[in-house]
């Protein structure tokens, strides 16, 4: 996961750019954030990013986006 300070701008770099694809977003009004997907394929089947956008907040210092890694897998005792 990733913050951002300008959501429309960072989608676009990397649907338009790096060739990913949008594959969803969700505004939280209680939460004040909106949360977009993109990856080169579905995400069942291959690593997406996380993009946050916290409303209201245009810029981060370096180092100060970084949100974390989540890895998925069928069964997490078994792993």
């Amino acid at each position: 996961m990733l913050r951002v300070g300008n959501l429309d701008e960072s989608i676009d770099f990397y649907c338009n750019v790096l060739g990913m694809k949008l594959l969803r977003q969700k505004e939280y009004p209680s939460g004040e954030f909106t949360l977009a997907f993109l990856g080169y394929g579905d995400e069942s089947d291959t690593t997406v990013i996380e993009l946050t956008y916290n409303w209201g907040v245009t810029r981060y210092d370096l180092g100060s986006a970084y949100g974390h890694i989540a890895i998925g897998v069928d069964d997490i005792y078994g792993t």
